[in-house]
């Protein structure tokens, strides 16, 4: 399916919610794609773009930016304490906020940096102890403890149970950003990002359905 028929569905479900048509941002996940297919949406002008790995995207995204005006890419996958320097470097928001040490880490180095990604806080909306994020009932607590750190605290993001009901697990999200009045929600992915739009989704991550199936 092409960026142009994924966009429109996009502004569809936006319209069929009732919301600004374009408000929504589509990242579209380039996490293991080849270079080509990437270079092929940035031709087309697409400018927002996801990764899961700090190691893939230092390799991928300094020479696009330098090619390409107003790049944006952000950071999907856990991020490890000890690659954080360079995260600051490389991404402009890291979706992927899920425990204090990292909070302090991050902290630590705007203070030295003089400046910090956007970021989003990853709630664990199914509470499945395999997967990284803070829990619902810890969230509110974890979002003042980020925001008396002074971080750029805009949105939060999740990544529902594969055998859940989507739209119930971006409804407790849209509930917990409303009532810690955080505008950014980072939710909704190829197989669901329209229910995800209508929920209130300002960002929905899109991969296999823009680029094809990944190269592993």
């Amino acid at each position: 399916m092409s960026l142009t028929d994924i966009t429109a569905r996009v502004h569809k479900a936006e319209a069929a919610a009732g919301r600004t048509v374009g408000e929504t941002k589509l990242i579209a996940v380039s996490k293991r794609q080849p270079d080509e297919r990437v270079e092929a949406m940035l031709a087309e002008g697409h400018r927002l773009f996801g990764e899961n790995q700090v190691q893939e995207a230092a390799g991928k995204w300094p020479d696009f930016r330098a090619r390409f005006d107003g790049v944006e890419v952000h950071l999907l996958g856990p991020l490890q304490t000890n690659k954080a320097r360079q995260a600051m470097g490389l991404f402009d928001a890291i979706h992927s906020l899920d425990r204090p040490k990292l909070a302090k880490t991050l902290a630590r180095l705007a203070q030295e940096i003089g400046q910090c990604p956007e970021l989003f806080i990853q709630v664990n909306t199914g509470e499945e102890p395999q997967k990284a994020g803070v829990m619902p009932l810890e969230a509110d607590a974890f979002v003042a403890e980020c925001r008396a750190l002074d971080l750029p605290v805009v949105g939060l993001m999740c990544i529902p149970p594969v055998e859940e009901e989507p739209s119930l697990h971006f409804a407790l999200l849209a509930k917990i950003a409303e009532r810690n009045g955080l505008t950014g929600l980072s939710m909704g992915m190829s197989g669901d990002f329209e229910r995800a739009v209508a929920l209130g989704a300002t960002h929905v991550r899109v991969g296999s359905a823009i680029f094809g199936d990944r190269a592993y």
